[in-house]
């Protein structure tokens, strides 16, 4: 097969295209000819070696892959070679075929294209798991999305907006603000210009939102707190600011009966993602088919050209996803 490698810690330079021996999916595992990969944050910070894969997983970067599957393991269930399928996987995704655990694995939607499918499993399941599972957040509550057009972004604007939800959304552009709102934000909010806290106390007459999910960290822990409504969670999913420390007001927490969570998805465990998947497919498959919810994606590049799309997610000039063609 032909792969990515990270050949040593640093910059998107040190992705170089290289060949090996093709995988043998295990027992519940698929082999999938791979027509697309996503690229992710956590790819980025695996390259860059704070990130390292789980134990087992391959070195190989890359979370979630769409294309045919070539052979199935024993135990894969309803999977069989020809299906067309997106999945989230622990590794190995920049290559020509990867390995994934059948549980893990969508249909492609009968809408979508492989490059569209393959930008689906790592936000969709992030999404699904914090904002709904965590977050638990409702029809006819509120949700303020930072990062509103990151990858993440974008699923949580259209997911929560089509289950019932009343968004709002921060983002580093007025463009990127006026695409927020384009996906179904009543109101994106610049965060270079504005304060977001106070944007949401006047948004929302003061009361502030029901869920709010974070990937900024620390320096933004004290004003989600304060946008937050009696009874609001607020879901921490990473620290892009820099910033894993935050000091915590216990008087808000008991006062509001505020809930502070947070998760990571990749060292969880193959049942743990089949859950969520099984849930994607019952409730967000269906948006899908309508119309409703669509991944965003950016930009695509060869599978080669693996750097030059990290130097663009780096750059944070995308909206949406970037995704590597094989």
């Amino acid at each position: 097969m032909i792969c990515v490698e990270i050949t040593k810690p640093g910059g998107p330079e040190v992705l170089k295209a290289a060949e090996r021996p093709d995988p043998t999916p295990g027992d519940g595992e698929v082999l999938i000819a791979v027509e697309a990969a996503g690229i992710n944050r956590p790819d980025i910070l695996q390259r860059r070696g704070g990130y390292p894969p789980p134990p087992g997983a391959s070195d190989i970067p890359g979370l979630e892959v769409a294309g045919t599957i070539k052979a199935v393991g024993a135990g894969a269930g309803e999977w069989r070679a020809g299906d067309r399928v997106c999945a989230l996987v622990a590794g190995g995704g920049y290559a020509s075929v990867c390995v994934a655990p059948a549980p893990q694995c969508l249909p492609v939607p009968a809408s979508l294209d492989m490059v569209s499918a393959a930008a689906i499993p790592e936000t969709f399941f992030t999404v699904w798991t914090n904002v709904f599972d965590r977050g638990r957040l409702k029809a006819g509550e509120s949700a303020l999305f930072h990062g509103g057009s990151s990858g993440i972004g974008t699923t949580a604007i259209q997911l929560a907006a089509a289950r019932g939800a009343r968004v709002f959304a921060t983002a580093g552009s007025d463009e990127k603000c006026r695409a927020c709102e384009s996906l179904g934000a009543e109101r994106g909010i610049n965060y270079r210009t504005e304060d977001f806290a106070a944007a949401i106390k006047h948004l929302t007459d003061g009361r502030g939102v029901d869920v709010i999910l974070d990937m900024v960290g620390g320096d933004y822990f004290a004003k989600n707190l304060a946008s937050l409504a009696v009874d609001g969670r607020l879901v921490e999913i990473g620290f892009m600011g820099g910033n894993a420390s935050a000091q915590l007001d216990l008087g808000q927490v008991l006062r509001r009966r505020l809930t502070v969570t947070g998760s990571t998805l990749r060292p969880r465990t193959v049942a743990e993602k089949g859950e969520i998947a099984a849930a994607l497919r019952r409730e967000v498959w269906p948006l899908i088919e309508q119309g409703r919810v669509k991944p965003v994606v950016f930009s695509t590049f060869p599978l080669a050209n693996a750097a030059e799309a990290h130097r663009l997610m780096e750059s944070s000039e995308h909206v949406g996803k970037i995704v590597l063609t094989v």
